[in-house]
């Protein structure tokens, strides 16, 4: 008999994702978020191939917050895309992949390379849970002038400070603190700026 993991809980599973708490993906609601979510990101993606300045309405509509000056290159991968603020001036090359879960916080002036990957999602690390597919999420902040090179990976819960630069292919398994440049797997802080 599979175990019951919400039985005092009387929250839907959407209600324990947006809590921050464990939770099953099963709920109708983050089924029909994500759905959205693809929609308006397909909808990005073929209007800023015709005119990038005209798709800007369509990013704002997918993303919770987008900034001033703020530039997407598609195809942006996103879970529900609500859970995403971009600060002024911040430019976001090809390929991003937000897991948005939980929030993700993208500062003012950031330059990130394609192909990046920003996972707020996590899964129980004992197999039985696992098996049962609950799982959780834990937010992600990029600090203003962040420059996150091609291909970087940042896990959950991680906070990268102001002015830090992560090398391409890192993956930051912890917090960066600001004016530093990290680099490798996991990404270590190599020299201050």
């Amino acid at each position: 008999m599979p175990t019951d993991y919400f039985a005092d809980d009387p929250r839907t599973q959407l209600e324990r994702m947006l809590a921050g708490d464990l939770y099953i993906s099963d709920d109708p609601e983050i089924a029909r978020r994500q759905q959205h979510a693809m929609r308006l990101a397909a909808r990005y993606q073929a209007a800023y191939v015709e005119a990038p300045d005209a798709a800007r309405p369509i990013l704002s509509e997918l993303l919770g917050h987008v900034g001033e000056g703020v530039d997407v290159r598609p195809p942006l991968y996103v879970d529900y895309g609500s859970n995403i603020t971009v600060g002024a001036r911040t430019f976001v090359n090809y390929g991003l992949t937000a897991l948005d879960v939980a929030r993700i916080t993208i500062g003012e002036d950031c330059q990130i390379g394609p192909h990046v990957q920003l996972l707020t999602p996590t899964h129980p690390v004992e197999p039985e849970p696992r098996r049962d597919k609950l799982e959780a999420a834990r937010p992600i902040v990029i600090g203003d002038n962040v420059w996150l090179g091609g291909g970087a990976v940042v896990c959950p819960g991680v906070s990268i400070g102001d002015n830090s630069v992560i090398g391409a292919g890192a993956v930051v398994t912890k917090d960066v603190p600001a004016d530093v440049v990290a680099v490798g797997n996991p990404a270590r802080v190599v020299r201050a700026l």
